[in-house]
Formats: C-alpha cells, structure tokens, sequence
C-alpha cells in the first residue's frame, strides 16, 4: 500500500502476485499521475546547414534535418511524427530510396534522374515532386548530380513500432507530379480568386487513392503556398506540424511564434504545432514555398483548429 498522501506522486503501481508472464506485465497509474506527462516542446527551427551539405555532393546519400535531441526522441525526428531529410545522388550513381514508412513526399531541387518503384519507372526533371510508398523497392538513379528535399512519417512508424503495409491494401501508390503539370495547375488556381475564408492561392496536392480527404497521404497533407509581390499571410495556427521547403522569395521571412525566420534558398523550415505564425515576401517576385504538414490526423480526428488572428 502507497503512503504517499497526493496520488499525483505515486510512482507506477505494480501487480501484487502475478500467477504468470502476461499477468506480470501489467502496470497502472492513476488520474493524478497518468496524464502528467511532460515532454519537450517540438521546437521552431529553420535548417540551412543541412541543404549546404546536400549541395556539396561529396557522396550519395541522405541529410537529416533531426531534432530528436531536442525532444528527447529515441529516433530520428523533425517532428514527432515526421522526418524531413535531403537526398544527393551523384551523376552515375544510385540511392536506394526504400524507406520504412507509410509514405514519403519528394520535390527534386536539381538534377535529372531516373525512378524505379517496384515495376514502374519515371524520369524525373527539376520542380518535380512524386509519392513514395514506404517499404516498396525503389532507387534513383542520377543522370547529373541530383539533389531532392523529402519527407516522410517514418517516425510514426517507429513509435507504434509498426511496418507499413504493401500490396493491394497499402495506404498509398507511386503518384509522380512533373514541374510542368504543376506549374499548369497552379495557374488554374491563379484564375480564380481567394476570399476572405480562404488562405491564399495555394495547389494543394492528392492522389487517387487519398482524393476523398483530399490528402497526399492518410496522415501528411502537402500544398505549393504562394504570396504575391509584397504581400503576407495572416498570423494563424493550427494543430498539425508543419515542415516548409523554400522555394523561392527575395526577400521573404516567416514569423514563428515571436521568432523572425529569414528564408535562404532550399532552407527548411519547422513550424510547432499550435505556434503562432505568418508568411511574409518583401520582394518583387512571388514567393513559393512547399510546405507538408502531418494535418491528416487531425482532420479525421476533427481537431485541426486552424484559425486567423
């Protein structure tokens, strides 16, 4: 029997007799110290060494943008439940890109390459952006130096210590969006005008299988943000993480919390979840930025909370 007075400082509690291995295992809390859980907030960060190292080429392979210290994750980590990293494929060589997790979304920021997922091929050009299923066999391999930005929820899948599911019942096929589609699309939303619901002109994007939800993926959503000529977004927030590759703006920043971000070409940024924020291009060219978010939970959850201040 516990003689700590206020149950909010009892330690776990464990079974008095166990009669086997399964019995043994079993732990309890309580409503004082169960929901007591302090972590490490996830921390707002704009990453430019990492993008610099891919750059360099000095060999094939992956740059993490990793916080996992930082929130005292035991994986590796952007946010709890992404992974942003940047991929270099030297000319002639070839990377295998088979990653452990649902999916994975891919912008290439230079180079030409050729894609194999499992049986189907793609040539891949600068401004494209293409799905990965995760635990599909694919590999890229470059024509001239290639450098790539990706995210993916690889984290996810080491939390809940899962394996993604392939075949007929995977959560995602390999979808490939060429620069020029893109650019096309982007336009047709240009035609029309935002209101003032709206958050600008943004494509977002979506896949056959994830149209219903309009989602690239079941959890991670990904839109191509745009702001006119000295323009910004409204300060807004929102449940969901987001991860945001710059594409173009000179000048232009974001406000993160009360942090002032300056954008540098292919700087990811990482915006906390709940964190006050705002999008802000001081120059005479329209400012693009990618941005992936891990929104799809919290859409089907109901909890997204995006809101204006």
């Amino acid at each position: 029997m516990s003689t700590v007075n206020d149950m909010a400082e009892m330690p776990v509690q464990l079974p008095r007799d166990p009669a086997n291995a399964a019995e043994a295992r079993s732990r309890y809390f309580n409503s004082g110290n169960a929901f007591n859980i302090k972590l490490p907030p996830v921390p707002g960060k704009i990453f430019t060494e990492e993008p610099a190292r891919a750059f360099a080429l000095d060999r094939t392979g992956f740059v993490n943008c990793d916080l996992s210290d930082q929130m005292r994750c035991p994986f590796p980590a952007t946010t709890p439940l992404m992974l942003a990293r940047y991929a270099a494929v030297k000319a002639g060589e070839t990377l295998d890109s088979t990653l452990t997790n649902t999916a994975s979304i891919w912008y290439m920021i230079k180079g030409k390459a050729d894609l194999a997922v499992g049986e189907e091929k793609a040539v891949l050009g600068k401004g494209d952006v293409f799905l990965l299923p995760g635990g599909v066999p694919s590999q890229i391999t470059a024509g001239e130096d290639s450098v790539f930005w990706l995210v993916g929820n690889d984290p996810q899948l080491k939390f809940d210590a899962s394996a993604p599911l392939t075949g007929e019942g995977a959560a995602v096929s390999f979808v490939h969006y060429p620069a020029d589609e893109i650019a096309h699309q982007l336009d047709v939303v240009y035609a029309s005008n935002a209101n003032a619901s709206t958050s600008g002109h943004a494509l977002i994007f979506s896949a056959e299988k994830t149209e219903p939800s309009r989602n690239i993926t079941p959890t991670m959503t990904l839109s191509l943000n745009t702001l006119k000529p000295q323009s910004s977004q409204p300060p807004h927030k929102h449940n969901s993480a987001a991860i945001t590759l710059v594409l173009n703006g000179d000048p232009a920043y974001s406000m993160v919390a009360d942090a002032k971000c300056d954008w540098s070409p292919w700087a990811t940024l990482v915006t906390p979840p709940a964190a006050r924020h705002s999008h802000h291009n001081d120059g005479n060219t329209r400012a693009e930025f990618l941005i992936v978010q891990d929104g799809g939970f919290y859409y089907h959850a109901r909890t997204m909370g995006f809101e204006f201040y």
